[in-house]
């Protein structure tokens, strides 16, 4: 049967209507994914038609996924975080919304605790067990949309639930039925989506979903979960692996909205942010992350990723202010104790830092020559040099002027005889196999030492 597509406006076949495929034994896709080997990349040469939004957005589970892998945070906390998240996100709301466990008394006091800040964005959101108790407790708090979780690969379905294809799907449409009941938008949360059978299971069973949407006059979401990092961004990648694939299946088979799709992924390979930047420029309005990147095993899509993502895409923040993350880090680091590792992009302590002689030199002078962008400018964060063996007099001078703040005249040239006696100090250190860089008290007092009074910190 053909009909005019409402996203194309051409004819297109409608006959794709996939049934469900009860299978007696489960599709491992062991072509693929064979456990004693490295994962394999397959390709179809098939390619799907690129379709970014009107509008793009994020979702942060910094407060569920996040909080999974780190020490509980206190309520305080909880609500700072969320606080930060709101001011990074800015007045349109490119930080959409945010999730909450709601289990404890704990849970549940932080939530109220971040209502009362009376915020528009990020809107807060749950994460619950599949239980009518649950959805009540969701709607008492005031909560209009919870996450709900649907794992959908046969790895779930037959090796963890114990269940059938078809036992599941009639399991979890009647969970759905409970959140409908409640007056729940329930986004469903398709775990494992990357090894799961997109046309036997996944679609068969969305689709099911939407006809439950229809019926209750109430949207149903989608997010399409590559929980262990087996997405693949590349072009004409074959099913289970491919992000495009998923994105554009989801929509053009199972009728999808983009605004009720939503990509999570995870950084075991390395692909989280290509495999978000996918997402979105295939269809998805939500891609779903994380502060820091914090999140199970390798951990979540990083949230401050995204925001220069966003920024690349669409050459604009709008709104958003990325000076902010480094008040995230500054926050992590101080109040929360948690070690973010010095090379971390964006918010690592040596991420626009070198200590390499002939950059530090370029640096010296413009500093365009060896930075990403202007880091003080969106990050409130100054490029640094860290003094050590190969620093150089062009190090040692720019770390001076960041150091003292010296600006114009007062800058001090790598010519400079301070600069020059300080660097045969610091090679003399190296002479005798010192391994670590130079701290800023070392360096404070040897300048001092040098040249007393010369320059106030």
């Amino acid at each position: 049967m053909l009909e005019i597509s409402g996203k194309t406006n051409l004819l297109e076949q409608k006959s794709y209507k996939y049934s469900l495929q009860d299978v007696a034994e489960p599709n491992l896709h062991r072509d693929i994914y064979t456990y004693g080997s490295v994962p394999k990349v397959a390709f179809n040469h098939r390619r799907v038609p690129m379709n970014m939004p009107e509008e793009i957005w994020i979702t942060d589970t910094s407060l569920r996924d996040g909080q999974q892998s780190v020490e509980p945070y206190s309520v305080d906390q909880i609500v700072n975080i969320y606080k930060l998240l709101s001011k990074l996100g800015g007045p349109y709301g490119i930080i959409r919304q945010t999730e909450f466990f709601v289990y404890s008394k704990k849970d549940r006091l932080a939530v109220e605790k971040c209502m009362e800040q009376d915020l528009k964005f990020p809107e807060i959101t749950s994460w619950i067990r599949a239980n009518k108790e649950d959805f009540r407790l969701v709607r008492e708090l005031g909560i209009k949309e919870t996450g709900v979780l649907v794992s959908c690969s046969d790895y779930h379905i037959f090796k963890k639930m114990k269940m059938t294809r078809q036992q599941v799907l009639d399991h979890y449409l009647g969970v759905i039925k409970d959140a409908f009941e409640a007056g729940v938008v329930p986004r469903c949360h398709l775990e494992d989506i990357t090894r799961a059978d997109f046309y036997g299971f996944v679609v068969p069973f969305v689709n099911e979903l939407q006809n439950l949407s229809k019926e209750a006059g109430i949207p149903v979401k989608i997010r399409a979960c590559d929980t262990m990092g087996y997405g693949i961004p590349f072009t004409e990648a074959a099913m289970p692996r491919s992000v495009a694939g998923i994105i554009y299946g989801l929509q053009h088979y199972s009728d999808v909205p983009s605004e009720c799709l939503e990509w999570h992924g995870h950084n075991d390979f390395y692909k989280a942010v290509a495999n978000a930047s996918t997402a979105w420029l295939y269809g998805a309005c939500a891609v779903n992350c994380s502060l820091l990147g914090i999140g199970e095993r390798t951990g979540n899509i990083p949230l401050e990723a995204m925001v220069f993502e966003y920024a690349s895409l669409r050459g604009s923040m709008d709104g958003m202010d990325p000076t902010v993350i480094t008040e995230i880090a500054e926050f992590f680091k101080k109040d929360i104790g948690y070690d973010i590792p010095v090379m971390t992009p964006f918010v690592g302590q040596s991420f626009n830092s070198t200590r390499a002689g002939i950059h530090a030199d370029g640096l010296l002078k413009d500093a365009e020559i060896y930075t990403i962008f202007d880091t003080e400018k969106l990050l409130n964060r100054k490029a640094t040099v860290e003094v050590s063996k190969t620093t150089g007099l062009a190090g040692i001078a720019y770390w001076i002027n960041c150091h003292y703040n010296l600006s114009g005249e007062d800058q001090v040239a790598k010519t400079d005889p301070l600069v020059v006696t300080l660097k045969a100090w610091v090679d003399e250190q190296y002479e005798q196999e010192r391994q670590t860089v130079m701290s800023e008290k070392e360096l404070e007092e040897k300048i001092n030492q040098l040249a007393p009074g010369r320059f106030a910190v």
